[in-house]
């Protein structure tokens, strides 16, 4: 294949299939982030959209008020049931995800691009980060296809939103309740999270011409903190 003729959609498919060609691509063509970030959140305001016209709400209201802490369940009972309502819900989420997802490759740029500051100095522009941080995200998208997949052939609808995380560290070896303090911890770590490290300790080798020990340690140092000391103090 000519090197002009590599397009966006080859980078989505080899981002799969051959990484490494896809992220040596994605660095020279800063203004590709915009397929990933549409794709990511589109797909994802899609599934919770579906999802609160989709579940037993009035199960998922209760759900909600049974995993507040027992000595303030009471006191919350009734503000919960009064704002909660699919219309509701759903607005806030689709704005939360469109939030968090900019918010969190923003904090992933900065990061990148410090750390390339600090350790390599190459000449990587903070919009080529943004983009990194997009394109490595990207395959998060299977934890969202799986999320469809689990409420296509689901045989009740009274599914947590928990329980969307179908590749977490919670469904898959856990299986801690909700009212134990492994359940959020083990729910926010999937696997998809194991699959963008990887991708981002590659691509930061080869964008940087570090190591891939030094770029491992780059990429997965903050998550290692992050839910390390989480872990520490539950």
């Amino acid at each position: 294949m000519a090197e002009n003729s590599y397009s966006v959609f080859n980078a989505m498919v080899d981002i799969v299939a051959s990484p490494g060609r896809a992220l040596d691509e994605i660095k020279k063509n800063t203004r590709w982030f915009w397929f990933p970030l549409l794709i990511t959140i589109v797909l994802a305001c899609c599934l919770f959209a579906y999802y609160y016209s989709w579940v037993d709400f009035e199960w998922l209201v209760e759900e909600t008020i049974r995993q507040i802490p027992a000595e303030d369940r009471a006191a919350s009972a009734d503000a919960v049931r009064g704002f909660m309502n699919p219309n509701t819900q759903l607005m806030f989420t689709l704005i939360a995800v469109v939030v968090m997802t900019l918010v969190i490759y923003l904090i992933e740029a900065i990061y990148f691009h410090l750390a390339n500051k600090v350790t390599t100095g190459a000449d990587i522009g903070f919009g080529q980060w943004f983009n990194f941080a997009a394109w490595t995200a990207f395959v998060g998208v299977f934890g969202t296809l799986a999320a469809f997949v689990l409420l296509f052939t689901s045989d009740t609808n009274q599914i947590a939103t928990q329980d969307l995380q179908v590749l977490s560290i919670n469904n898959l070896i856990l299986n801690a309740p909700s009212d134990s303090p492994w359940f959020t911890w083990g729910s926010s770590l999937t696997l998809i999270n194991f699959w963008m490290l990887a991708l981002m300790s590659i691509g930061y080798a080869r964008w940087t011409g570090a190591s891939m020990v030094k770029s491992t340690i780059i990429a997965c140092l903050p998550w290692v903190l992050i839910f390390g000391i989480w872990a520490a103090t539950i």
